[in-house]
Order: structure tokens, then sequence, then C-alpha cells
């Protein structure tokens, strides 16, 4: 899920990618809406939230929406160096470096977010963090995929659909028909995961608060743990086939 790459990758391959990572940007965008009132998965809206607080001559409210917008913008720039520079020295677990470090974001936050909001920690602290970790996911899931999976956000995915399902109507031949089809239930498992996050992530929240982030790192470790066993498992048993 996480370690193919170019022609190695499968299209199910980015079904699992997409369904898993979806969910987790769907928890934590909940999660910043709730706890801090911020979207944390993408920075379209704050761009007019910067463009507003200038003409009101708030220049501090949109020093704070351009922080934010930096915040994912840098989470974007360090997962993709850090794949980089793993893929040129021929490093096989080029996703680590970014999956682990949203793992430790998340979970730092789950166990600590709650206290810091009451010793009078700006919520902006945490919006920052929350989007610097969807920086690196999306980042790192793009690369992977090469541009077709995008988990944090769903602008561009509504439109490709409506493209798409226009264009059942009038591509008729076998292949066109199962190319878009493939696409098509591509989008809609990213966007249906993306909505069941926020669905619970918003029921945890009534009960864990913050804590749901901790529950969201959970996911993710036990996932790349999965993906991580899973890759020695085939390596040793091609390597016994091998020798045998």
């Amino acid at each position: 899920m996480f370690r193919h790459v170019e022609r190695g990758r499968t299209y199910r391959h980015n079904i699992k990618l997409a369904g898993l990572l979806s969910f987790i940007a769907g928890m934590v965008n909940i999660c910043g809406v709730l706890s801090v009132g911020t979207l944390t998965t993408n920075v379209t809206g704050h761009f007019a939230f910067f463009a507003e607080q200038l003409q009101h001559s708030a220049y501090n409210q949109a020093l704070t929406f351009l922080l934010y917008i930096l915040a994912f913008f840098l989470g974007s720039f360090l997962s993709s160096f850090t794949t980089e520079l793993s893929l040129s020295r021929g490093y096989k677990g080029a996703h680590i470096g970014p999956m682990a470090s949203e793992i430790a974001i998340l979970l730092a936050l789950g166990l600590a977010a709650d206290d810091m909001l009451l010793a009078g920690v700006s919520g902006m602290v945490i919006a920052l963090l929350l989007l610097f970790a969807m920086g690196l996911q999306n980042a790192l899931v793009t690369r992977v995929s090469k541009s077709v999976v995008r988990t944090t956000h769903l602008t561009g995915l509504f439109t490709d659909l409506g493209m798409e399902l226009s264009q059942l109507l009038f591509y008729k031949k076998k292949e066109q028909q199962e190319k878009l089809m493939r696409s098509v239930n591509l989008k809609l498992v990213i966007i249906f995961s993306f909505f069941a996050g926020c669905i619970v992530g918003g029921f945890l929240y009534n009960t864990l608060t913050l804590g749901t982030l901790a529950a969201a790192a959970g996911l993710l470790a036990v996932a790349l743990a999965y993906d991580t066993l899973k890759f020695r498992y085939y390596r040793l048993r091609r390597g016994r086939r091998l020798r045998a």
C-alpha cells in the first residue's frame, strides 16, 4: 500500500491507500473544527480568510491565516524532500519518515492538546501542527500514487467525478468504460472515506475530545506496521523460493 511505486503499483494499492488516509483526514478535519474552529486538511478557505482580514486591517489575524498556509506547505515540502532523498539513495521505506512524523504529531496532540488548551496555549498552535501533519500526508500520498490519490480535500475530486460521470455517457468502448469506472470508484472511495472519518471522528470527539487524534494515530500505526510486516513476509517467502 505504501511501498509500491511506479510499475509495481496497482489499482488495488491505491484503493487501500485512498480509503485509509482519507478516513484519517476526515477525523483530523472534524477534530480541528470542533476543538479550535479551524479547517486543518486544506488551505483553500484560509486564503479567503487571509484576504478578508487584510481588508479589515486586522493584520495579526491575517498573519495567523498566512501561517496556516505556510504550515501545510512546509509539511508538503518536507514530506516530498525526505521521500525523494530516500528514493535517491535506494531506501525501500521512503514512506516511513513522513508517516512516522504524522503519527507522532497526531499522538502527541491526542495525548496533550486538551491540557494545552486548558493551560491557555493558543488553539493556533494545534491548528498549525494539524495542518503540517496533513501537508506531510497529502504530499506522500500524491507522490506514492503518482498524483492519482489525494486524501485531504475534496473540491478537485468532485470536479473530476462530475466530469468522468458525464464522460460515461459518451465514451462507449469497453476499455474506455472500464478506465472511467475505475477512476470513478477510486474517487467515491476517497469521498465516502473522508465523510466516514468526519462522522466517526465527530462521535469519538464527544467522548475522547482531542484524544480522537490519538485513535487516528493508532490506526495509522497499525496500518504502517501491517504494511511493513507484509512486505517482509513476501520478501522472506521469495528468498526461500530462490534458495529452493
